[in-house]
């Protein structure tokens, strides 16, 4: 068998395969390039399609996702982000949701703008602020839509205008349409059809001449004798300015604060006002529920206030009331209860000014008020510092001037009328002052008998408490009695002394 030998291509020509498939070769044919100005291209073998110049990186490349959480915000945006959030600072009736949302505005159009560092965030309106003035910006909208240039105020329009308080946040926020725009709240003058041209600016501002609606008005007041008043300028009379008198029966009723003008059948006339107070003394002297007598009185005495009566049925309202304040340590309603009876006892009112008067220095004395105490007693009359009550207060102000603890606490043992009420409330300190002094004069140890005497407590028990809630090392027991040891105790009773001085009650001061 011959076998016949294949004929060799001319060079330069690749031989065609004999193969009866195509064969996946080894490597990539090259085509040949005539010069090196001109750029190969090279065949796909593969499938997919690669780019053939892959995208290099660049400066202006947008950051990724991940990039931009990495993000180094600057101090001032984030003091200005815990701002916001702030329970200090939030505005009724504007939502967390509707402050994030302006908050991203605000950070994305400065970051946008690339003034995120170069901006004051310090003196940037925090996005409450801004939700609030677009919201009162949209509410004056409202009001004057026709306009929106300031025209010149006129006595006409203030008197239609609210302030802020007489409407709730709601009403503020709950849609465009303000409540005063509801067809019962307009005046006369808004109801009357107007022309919506520029007639209608015209006839807002200073008119040379008189509208026609003037001139009918002027005519209806002079049919009258000169007491008609227009009723366009207000849909209803004005108040009356002068006291009123009650309709109201019952003998209790719970204290509500006023907010608005009272009316009669809310009062109760002075007559059953009597009742009342004979009613109350009686459930005091039998219940002694200070809760219910205290709330009775404010009630009772806020009847007498709208109703201008001020007489000594008045002064012995308030002299009840400030002695059962006494009585419960209730120095805010005390104090409430005094400065109207200053008030009126310098009307001339017949009372008992002794009693408070008194009263009113001892009541210094406990609040440490110096200023006060000396103008309570420069108004002093010569007579009234010869009454015992007066002249009790001023000796016990006297032995507390001088330190003399001895002759004060003989005065706490003969208080008259209710001042020991009064003194109970610093008779603590002043024990306090009065043991530091001891431990200085006397040492190393004093009987307990002795302290129990001098400082006016009741028994020895109770001395002897008072000293251990200090201490509980400072008393000794002997053979037949107890000993106090003065010598250990001297710092901590000064800083007792010092610690009760330097905090007093002015709960109710006025």
């Amino acid at each position: 068998m011959s076998w016949a030998v294949p004929q060799q291509p001319p060079p330069g020509i690749q031989p065609a395969p004999y193969y009866s498939q195509p064969i996946n070769t080894a490597y990539t044919p090259v085509s040949i390039r005539s010069g090196f100005a001109q750029a190969y291209q090279t065949q796909q073998q593969y499938p997919y399609n690669a780019p053939a110049n892959p995208p290099q990186p660049s400066n202006t490349m947008p950051p990724s996702s991940d990039q931009q959480q990495k993000f180094d915000w600057p101090q001032s945006v984030r003091n200005y982000v815990q701002r916001t959030f702030q329970a200090s600072n939030e505005i009724p009736g504007v939502g967390r949701e509707e402050k994030e949302s302006r908050l991203k505005e605000i950070i994305r159009s400065e970051q946008e703008r690339g003034t995120m560092f170069s901006t004051n965030w310090d003196e940037m309106p925090l996005p409450q602020q801004l939700i609030q003035k677009e919201r009162q910006q949209a509410l004056m909208t409202a009001v004057n839509p026709a306009t929106t240039q300031p025209q010149a105020s006129s006595p006409a329009a203030n008197s239609k205008k609210r302030k802020s308080s007489d409407f709730s946040e709601s009403e503020q926020t709950n849609g465009s349409t303000v409540p005063w725009r509801s067809t019962k709240a307009l005046s006369i003058e808004d109801r009357v059809s107007k022309p919506p041209n520029d007639k209608r600016l015209l006839m807002d501002g200073p008119l040379t001449g008189k509208s026609k609606f003037q001139k009918n008005a002027e005519k209806r007041l002079r049919r009258g004798d000169g007491g008609y008043q227009s009723s366009y300028r207000s849909p209803s009379p004005p108040p009356t300015s002068g006291p009123i008198v009650g309709l109201n029966t019952n003998l209790e009723k719970r204290y509500l604060r006023l907010t608005a003008a009272p009316k009669r059948e809310d009062v109760r006339p002075e007559t059953i006002l009597q009742q009342t107070l004979d009613l109350l003394k009686r459930k005091w002297r039998k219940e002694n529920n200070y809760n219910y007598i205290c709330d009775q009185f404010k009630s009772l005495r806020q009847d007498l206030t709208v109703q201008h009566i001020r007489n000594e049925f008045t002064v012995s309202v308030y002299e009840i009331h400030a002695r059962i304040a006494l009585e419960k340590g209730d120095l805010g309603e005390y104090n409430q209860c005094q400065t109207q009876l200053r008030a009126l006892y310098r009307a001339g009112i017949k009372g008992n000014p002794i009693e408070f008067k008194a009263y009113r220095i001892l009541y210094f004395i406990h609040t440490a008020n110096r200023t006060a105490l000396n103008d309570a007693i420069a108004d002093l009359t010569t007579a009234e510092k010869e009454e015992r009550p007066v002249k009790h207060a001023l000796n016990v102000r006297s032995a507390l001037a001088l330190g003399n603890y001895h002759k004060f606490f003989q005065l706490y043992l003969d208080v008259p009328n209710m001042g020991a009420y009064l003194m109970d409330m610093f008779i603590k300190r002043e024990r306090l002052a009065a043991l530091a002094n001891m431990c200085k004069a006397f040492k190393p140890e004093l009987k307990l008998r002795y302290v129990t005497e001098e400082l006016a407590f009741e028994s020895d028990a109770e001395a002897a408490q008072f000293i251990i809630d200090y201490d509980q090392d400072l008393l000794q027991e002997r053979d037949d009695h107890i000993v106090f040891l003065t010598g250990k105790a001297g710092q901590t009773f000064e800083n007792a002394r010092a610690q009760a001085f330097s905090r007093v009650d002015l709960k109710g001061q006025i």
